[in-house]
């Protein structure tokens, strides 16, 4: 794998940790609705949940980030997971916490 690739995954992986923790951290407010109407507190719960969805999403791709940039520290990134095959350069610049190869990938879908 090539040196520089790898030194841009973790630029770009690490940035990306950043953004995400930030997003995290940050307080998620809704606005304040009287109650007594039917219609307006199931919008707020549905904001909420629909917030709540994200931060989980959000949650998961800090995971999946956080197992990238252990793979470069291990020597490993780059490499498939499922097959041990490298994983397309051009991939892992489109998708740097990849951790698979297209074919692995697709496997799995279905």
């Amino acid at each position: 794998m090539d040196a520089k690739l790898i030194e841009n995954a973790r630029i770009t992986l690490e940035a990306e940790r950043a953004r995400v923790n930030a997003e995290l951290s940050e307080e998620v407010e809704h606005p304040h609705v009287a109650h007594g109407a039917q219609t307006a507190a199931a919008t707020e719960v549905t904001a909420s949940q629909r917030d709540q969805q994200l931060r989980d999403r959000e949650g998961v791709h800090l995971t999946h980030i956080e197992a990238a940039l252990a793979r470069v520290e291990a020597g490993t990134y780059g490499v498939c997971v499922t097959c041990g095959k490298a994983i397309a350069p051009e991939r892992l610049e489109a998708i740097p916490w990849a951790p698979d190869c297209i074919e692995c990938h697709a496997r799995s879908r279905h």
